[in-house]
């Protein structure tokens, strides 16, 4: 019994250690990751009328100030139109996105057809190329249309959405958990195809429904190459990449940093607090999805 006892004590004290070892590694870990984040909030409240004066070295403001947040919603800047550019494209790229995924990932799961395989395989070999590949050739088509510069927030909704019916592989796997014999009994039951996907398929799968909408919410929201290119030289065409990577190229680079970085703290905020509150159904619709492919 001794024996065991000190046996028992040893792997209790040896779990201990290791578990106090991973702690401290993952707070380190933390630390890291947040200190940008960190730096970039205080900065957002460093006064740009008592601290400017070439470089600072501290980090923690000496004069807390809300100078930097009132630049942006004044009349001196169009920061509104282009936050508001941004949640425009975003909402409609996440609806447009969230339907087309649904509908293309329902019918390769559930139906068998002529060419699927083939389909599936193609989608997967043109995934592996990078969107920016594309970029002249979807510029010139885009301006032919009138979806450039001027009309850039209708364009980057169109480009994003257009093909995302190809990012169809984690919604397919996660409509593949859901047992085909339900299916089947709801088509006894004489429902059809339509039917089945809306009362049957689509309540069963808000986890992957909510995972896909945040995915799309995020690509157009941090989206700059796409958007650099198709509105360039049109202001209020911008999103808030674009425009607030315009800041910290002028000449009052000084200045414009401490508003650059209010900017960016307004802008993680939306993404932020939806991760907070939909992060139980993201995880299932990763983990769910991730089981079949």
């Amino acid at each position: 019994m001794n024996n065991k006892s000190e046996n028992f004590a040893s792997m209790k004290r040896k779990q201990r250690i290791g578990n106090a070892f991973c702690y401290a590694l993952l707070v380190l870990i933390s630390v890291i990751w947040l200190f940008p984040f960190v730096g970039l909030l205080l900065q957002s409240f460093r006064s740009y009328a008592t601290e400017y004066g070439g470089m600072v070295n501290y980090l923690v403001p000496k004069n807390f100030s809300l100078d930097n947040y009132r630049f942006l919603f004044t009349g001196e800047t169009n920061f509104l139109r282009w936050y508001g550019n941004t949640v425009v494209i975003a909402i409609f790229v996440s609806i447009g996105q969230t339907i087309f995924v649904l509908c293309v990932s329902y019918a390769l799961s559930r139906m068998r057809f002529k060419g699927r395989d083939f389909l599936m395989r193609f989608w997967l070999i043109l995934g592996m190329f990078p969107g920016f590949l594309t970029l002249i050739c979807l510029y010139f088509l885009l301006k032919q249309m009138g979806l450039t510069q001027a009309g850039a927030v209708p364009g980057l909704i169109l480009v994003a959405v257009a093909s995302s019916g190809m990012g169809y592989y984690v919604c397919k796997g996660y409509f593949d958990t859901l047992p085909m014999a339900l299916d089947e009994a709801a088509r006894l039951d004489g429902a059809s195809r339509a039917r089945i996907f809306f009362e049957l398929t689509i309540p069963l799968a808000k986890p992957i429904i909510i995972y896909t909408a945040l995915v799309a919410f995020m690509a157009p929201w941090c989206d700059f190459i796409m958007a650099s290119y198709i509105a360039f030289g049109h202001d209020s065409s911008y999103n808030v990449a674009v425009a607030m990577q315009r800041w910290v190229f002028t000449n009052d680079y000084q200045g414009y940093f401490t508003r650059f970085c209010a900017g960016g703290v307004l802008v993680a905020v939306p993404v932020t607090l939806l991760f907070m509150f939909l992060q139980k159904y993201y995880v299932e619709g990763v983990t769910g999805g991730a089981v079949k492919g």
